[in-house]
């Protein structure tokens, strides 16, 4: 847990900074550091709220940044002026803003901001000099605002269906006339991904007529698609820098991402620079196309700012992540894992073998489960992954069917099945695991956050034989009140969470069986329970329930609530306190499980 956790990339106007953000002291704020390295300077001094800056400005050194009150993603978007002081521009309660962009002659900048209707964000244009500003787009569409042109002329909208089916309309801010760019038969996804700096085409993302999702383009004036660029695996998008030579394309290959950089009209790839100790994981160049800040994470380092001339072709170093009390070499390199499951769906993972494991000397293992659903557990650092197999267990990071990254038959195959077969899969981690011939097969457990928090509450409610223990981290307990509960400003994915997991009024029977909360009856292993009090997304009585529910059992529950976290942990010390306590509990209950030891030495 000893390291500092970094992301973001902003140029200054004179390209001699850059702005970041970090949680060297226990809690994310801004910093910037010099391109030819140094220490980087605090620009925010936040103790109590995570502060995660976003942009320089054009031509001075105010950036801009947002903030929300204890992980409630109530986002304000705010300026630090060139003195020092900050200035909320989005004032008021109970909204949520963003930021949007720049404009193309430098002079303004968009922000979102839902303060007119809680379900849809509006569409504004602020002043650089003033900050004063009107109203771009008033969105009574029911969609998502997704791109602006640089032109100002076109505003790109995505309508999500279901969870594997959408579209795009092109709103054309002079005729104010909608224009559906993406009709089709078949379900397939279709995200926007950015308008080039022409402001003649669209490009986004597709996996119309396929498995994996391709770069294709809109010609604005023709009408005419063509796809433009394609992987073995998804391409999650593309972007162009600031002056419109080179265009950036991410990779989702394998759990891994891989990063493309074109240059030119023709497009002709970049070398890019080769850097020990991970991937690369994203780009951001200056508006000169001279410099490019990118960031490189690996297994066992987490994220370190790099910034490369593309004229000299010198990189530099400009972060140092991971602690110096810390060897890499006592780290675990990560490795994709496959195993058949029940039916024959091949499912893909991510395996940390802890270091010391052998037939001789069997070790407990968790199966770990991410959200979504349809999120995937992909190659990079992870501190908990570390810290769990540093003391001793096996950790398969499963992408169970209905993860992300694998093609949308895969991603489809939960739909409406939740509780069921993508459980199975997890409870087939389990066989195997026990073939690799130096796990305790009697000592596995589950964890999971989020919709992986449900995984393991179901597992222990519907499958109460499997697992040894389960650890839940924020995670759904009852699906009704959830989706019942979901944020307003979600309001444009709602229809389409309804039609992957259950209509709360609809499909009511479906959601009681499903939910863990009303089988509590069931759990007879040893649970613990995480929670943010201000969770947004799954609301803190999902939890207390559950853990009321359980304690009838007379089956031991460890419950640890956080008063200042949401949705997931924005404070180091919280996240350390959770992950120690969380270990402390699988020590008592699967390590030194007597039951486990005596099948080790059988």
């Amino acid at each position: 847990m000893a390291t500092t956790s970094i992301n973001g990339a902003s140029f200054s106007h004179d390209e001699k900074t850059i702005l970041f953000n970090s949680n060297e002291t226990g809690i994310f704020n801004a910093y910037s550091i010099p391109v030819e390295g140094g220490k980087p300077l605090a620009l925010t001094k936040s103790t109590t709220d995570s502060t995660y800056a976003i942009s320089y400005f054009p031509a001075d050194n105010r950036f801009l940044f947002t903030r929300d009150k204890g992980g409630d993603e109530l986002n304000h978007l705010y300026v630090r002026e060139t003195d020092g002081s900050e200035k909320d521009l989005t004032p008021g309660e109970k909204l949520k803003a963003s930021f949007f962009g720049w404009s193309d002659d430098d002079s303004a900048f968009y922000v979102l901001s839902n303060e007119r209707d809680p379900k849809f964000p509006d569409l504004y244009r602020y002043s650089v000099k003033d900050y004063s500003r009107t109203m771009l787009y008033r969105n009574d569409s029911g969609m998502s605002v997704s791109r602006i042109s640089r032109d100002e002329k076109w505003i790109a909208l995505d309508k999500p269906n279901t969870t594997s089916d959408s579209d795009i309309y092109l709103y054309n801010l002079a005729t104010k006339e909608t224009r559906h760019i993406t009709p089709h038969k078949e379900a397939a996804s279709h995200d926007t991904a950015t308008f080039d700096p022409e402001s003649k085409k669209l490009y986004f993302t597709s996996d119309a007529g396929g498995e994996f999702s391709s770069i294709r383009t809109y010609d604005l004036a023709t009408g005419q698609v063509a796809e433009h660029e394609k992987a073995k695996w998804d391409m999650v998008g593309t972007s162009f820098s600031r002056n419109g030579r080179f265009r950036t394309s991410v990779v989702n290959e394998d759990g891994s991402t891989v990063l493309r950089v074109v240059e030119g009209k023709d497009e002709k790839p970049v070398t890019l620079p080769k850097v020990a100790g991970g991937a690369m994981s994203s780009a951001v160049f200056s508006r000169s196309g001279k410099l490019m800040a990118f960031y490189v994470n690996g297994d066992r380092s987490p994220n370190n700012l790099f910034v490369y001339d593309l004229a000299t072709r010198k990189v530099k170093q400009l972060t140092q992540s991971l602690s110096k009390d810390i060897d890499p070499n006592d780290l675990v390199e990560a490795e994709v894992v496959r195993f058949k499951s029940f039916d024959g769906t091949v499912v893909p993972s991510i395996y940390y073998k802890p270091k010391g494991a052998s037939a001789s000397n069997k070790v407990p293992a968790v199966v770990f489960v991410h959200g979504g659903p349809g999120g995937q557990t992909r190659r990079g650092y992870s501190a908990m992954m570390q810290y769990l197999a540093n003391n001793g267990y096996a950790v398969l990071g499963i992408n169970n069917r209905g993860s992300s990254g694998y093609g949308k038959t895969f991603f489809t195959a939960d739909d409406r099945k939740h509780g069921r077969e993508p459980l199975w899969d997890c409870v087939e981690a389990k066989t195997y695991l026990a073939s690799l011939g130096y796990i305790d097969p009697v000592r596995i457990g589950i964890v999971g956050g989020s919709y992986g928090g449900y995984m393991t509450l179901a597992a222990m409610a519907f499958r109460p034989e499997a697992f040894k223990a389960g650890v839940d981290i924020f995670g759904v307990s009852n699906w009704i009140r959830t989706l019942e509960s979901i944020p307003p400003y979600w309001e444009a994915q709602r229809k389409a969470l309804y039609q992957e997991i259950g209509d709360p009024v609809k499909d009511r029977e479906f959601l009681m069986a499903t939910s863990p909360l009303f089988h509590a009856a069931e759990i007879r292993k040893p649970l613990m329970v995480i929670q943010g009090k201000n969770d947004p997304r799954v609301i803190k009585p999902e939890s207390d329930e559950i853990v009321e529910a359980v304690k009838k059992n007379n089956v031991p529950v460890d419950y640890v609530v956080f008063d200042d976290e949401g949705h997931g942990f924005r404070k180091k010390k919280n996240e350390a306190t959770a992950n120690a306590k969380m270990v402390e509990f699988l020590d008592k209950y699967l390590k030194n499980s007597t039951e486990g030891k005596q099948m080790g030495q059988q």
